[in-house]
């Protein structure tokens, strides 16, 4: 039920959070033509207002991107973010009508999930930044190979996942998540034994998926997305409500739509016009020399994710102290921050393909460039989008149908995030970026870790206890640690310090 997502969770209870399934298409269709022209205009904004530099910076070499091969790259990546979400809220909706039991089982099999979903991102990115340096390098038997051999390794490690899941899967429950109701534990084995067969298909996917985004073409993986979505509503449609087998149909359309998507990415990498393709490049023997520098940005990037959901789980914990209304605001809250930085998350992954291209070709000037136009897109996406929940957000809080103290605390939540979000997120979550396919892996993981711990999660216990800030408390800590990522990441972009690593 729950589909591929490398950043976040967007799940929320069921009971709490209320939408019309049959105006999603139309949500859709309005978000996706706002974003395709806000970023078109935006590139061509911010381009005029850094243009003066362009050229100055490209002697002896031309632009490597233009404006249209940033939309093109954008535009798509935003709607399949977008359309993840909203896939997501429809699948709580529809999962909710099995009952309480089937969703908090499926809730927990996902809190699972979503470290494993963390590590096959994490060899993804490590993947394709490689992958992008040999096409900065115009090498592409070698981006080729490095594509082959993150493929190879990464089935290797979900057949081995699989293999846990499926034999100890109970065990795993009750170590995770301890003594929980039976009919709760019976829905959360069901689930995960069934989706642990797409563990295979997920790391297929977002292997090949990431090698596309290497090559600017968003557009294909978005296609595919679509796809996968559709089949998975499909499925949850008519395994649920039709043939009423609960979170095993939930599962079962889950499973299938990715492996549906996992064959049809496969095929399309076997296509020889493609510059990363795998005509040539079947061998199941590892290149541990490839398979070194994938791990080299993959693992770290890797542990920062996993122990950043690991925090999330434990702020959770924290809030569920704060009574029935702070953790449904806290939901609710979650969803709405999510279409906050939207554009952002979109842009994080666009900036990792482009800033690989430029870094390999050894462009640092270029990977400069092209991080602080990115930014500042971002920014203005996150401007407009933040000035909605800002002025209309007690309007659409009323979509979720809350009580008044719960709506009232949802409003300040998110108000406090859409102004804070404008100022810190794409310093402490876009600039990194640029730093890790530079290959300074090490530092950004290692400011994550200690501001996440000191303060999004010490701060948060200080902040809601001590000083009685409650869930607001949370959400200031929060930023807090972005603005320590922040200042950190801006101090080592600033030193050049990164751009002599690799």
């Amino acid at each position: 039920m729950h589909l591929y997502f490398p950043y976040f969770d967007w799940r929320m209870s069921a009971e709490r959070n209320r939408i019309d399934v049959f105006s999603v298409r139309d949500i859709i269709k309005a978000t996706s033509n706002f974003f395709q022209k806000a970023v078109s205009k935006s590139v061509t904004v911010f381009d005029d207002a850094i243009s003066q530099k362009r050229f100055a910076m490209c002697r002896g070499r031309g632009m490597l991107y233009t404006n249209k091969d940033l939309g093109a790259l954008i535009i798509p990546l935003v709607f399949e973010q977008l359309l993840a979400i909203l896939v997501g809220m429809v699948d709580t909706v529809m999962i909710a009508g099995v009952g309480e039991a089937a969703v908090s089982g499926v809730s927990l099999v996902d809190t699972i999930n979503i470290l494993v979903i963390n590590i096959t991102a994490a060899l993804a990115t490590g993947g394709a930044v490689a992958a992008g340096h040999y096409l900065g390098q115009r090498d592409t038997e070698n981006a080729s190979k490095s594509a082959w051999q993150l493929l190879l390794f990464s089935i290797e490690l979900s057949v081995v996942v699989t293999v846990v899941f499926l034999t100890l899967h109970q065990p795993l429950l009750r170590i995770v998540f301890g003594q929980v109701e039976p009919a709760v534990m019976e829905n959360a084995s069901i689930y995960l034994v069934i989706t642990a067969l797409s563990i295979c298909p997920l790391a297929v996917y977002n292997s090949c998926a990431a090698m596309f985004r290497a090559m600017n073409d968003s557009k294909t993986t978005m296609r595919i997305a679509i796809v996968m979505n559709l089949i998975n509503l499909a499925g949850n449609a008519i395994l649920i409500y039709g043939a009423k087998i609960g979170v095993a149909g939930a599962a079962i359309a889950t499973t299938f739509s990715r492996l549906t998507a996992a064959v049809f990415i496969m095929v399309l990498m076997f296509r020889a016009d493609k510059e990363i393709n795998f005509r040539g490049q079947v061998t199941w023997r590892i290149d541990f020399g490839q398979v070194k520098k994938i791990l080299y940005i993959g693992i770290p990037n890797g542990l920062e994710n996993s122990l950043f959901q690991l925090g999330k789980i434990l702020l959770l914990s924290l809030i569920s102290t704060f009574g029935t209304y702070a953790i449904a605001a806290n939901a609710v809250c979650n969803t709405l921050a999510s279409f906050n930085v939207l554009p952002g998350q979109a842009i994080n992954l666009a900036l990792l393909s482009v800033a690989s291209m430029c870094i390999g070709a050894g462009e640092f000037k270029q990977a400069r460039y092209y991080t602080r136009k990115l930014m500042l897109i971002s920014a203005g996406c996150t401007v407009f989008i933040s000035s909605i929940l800002i002025l209309f957000g007690p309007w659409i809080m009323k979509i979720y149908q809350l009580t008044p103290e719960t709506e009232s605390l949802a409003v300040s939540v998110i108000r406090y995030h859409a102004v804070l979000a404008v100022f810190f997120w794409m310093p402490s979550f876009t600039l990194p970026n640029t730093l890790r396919v530079a290959g300074d892996v090490l530092w950004t993981m290692a400011v994550a870790i200690l501001s996440m711990w000191i303060f999004r999660i010490g701060f948060a216990y200080l902040f809601s206890r001590n000083f009685n800030g409650g869930l607001l408390g949370v959400w200031i800590a929060m930023t807090i640690d972005w603005a320590f990522r922040g200042l950190c990441y801006g101090l080592r972009y600033h030193s050049h310090k990164w751009e002599r690593i690799m």
